[in-house]
């Protein structure tokens, strides 16, 4: 089971594509593109994580998927 529940805002995402250098196995860009996911257990979380923190407009969105709870972008 994937330690993340991951969401990307697309009307937020800018098509930068740092999450796919950080996370090559997890993130991909789409025709449109706009960052999506291929594989939510494709790299290990440290590593996913780091994507989400590295996105320069903040719009890959992590939940815990275990708990539920909100792991990232911080409040």
């Amino acid at each position: 089971m994937a330690k993340y529940k991951i969401e990307i805002d697309r009307d937020t995402c800018i098509g930068d594509q740092l999450c796919c250098s950080e996370a090559p196995n997890t993130f991909d860009i789409d025709d449109e593109g706009i960052a999506i996911v291929t594989n939510p257990e494709g790299d290990d979380p440290e590593t996913i994580l780091a994507a989400a923190q590295g996105c320069p407009v903040d719009c890959i969105y992590l939940t815990d998927a275990e708990t539920g709870e909100k792991v990232w972008p911080e409040e």
